[in-house]
């Protein structure tokens, strides 16, 4: 993955990270951020599209988690700035960047969604756990990891409530 792209003048920054700790987190967050975006789009569209008996329940719960993904997504966009970074911002980079698939399939049963969410939920808590420790341990980060760690427990609760609904 290339380095985000610089600010102008990323010297002024003393947050007392340096400047290769604070590529080295951005470059982590790009990744979440890809991953949330990939989600959130994934999320919004099996909102927009369950049929069947449990209609009503799973489209408010998509929509319930969607919205938690959408304030997601903002934070670490603003965490990115806030390490002096520019954001991606494209669906392009989000693609490129993701390490969860997007549905461009056709239409699927509630089920499938519900498993296909959960299965996302899941891959996003195993590459957090990873990029927490790598955010402490190789950059010296400690706010960031207590950030993934949040975000951790966050899917931690959306993939429990998806996994509930498949018993």
């Amino acid at each position: 993955m290339d380095d985000l792209l610089h600010l102008t003048d990323m010297s002024t920054i003393s947050i007392g990270l340096d400047q290769s700790q604070r590529i080295g987190v951005a470059n982590l967050l790009r990744q979440t951020l890809a991953d949330e975006y990939v989600l959130y789009t994934k999320t919004r569209k099996y909102h927009w599209n369950v049929e069947g008996p449990h209609f009503h329940d799973l489209h408010k719960l998509f929509e319930s988690q969607y919205e938690e993904i959408d304030e997601t997504i903002d934070e670490v966009a603003e965490r990115i700035r806030a390490l002096g970074l520019y954001s991606t911002g494209s669906f392009e980079e989000f693609l490129k960047d993701a390490r969860i698939k997007e549905d461009a399939g056709g239409q699927v049963g509630a089920n499938q969604m519900i498993e296909n969410l959960l299965s996302d939920h899941e891959a996003i808590i195993r590459s957090l756990r990873a990029d927490l420790v790598t955010a402490a341990e190789s950059y010296g980060d400690a706010g960031n990891q207590d950030f993934l760690t949040g975000l951790l427990e966050s899917h931690e609760k959306a993939a429990w409530m998806l996994r509930s609904l498949l018993r």
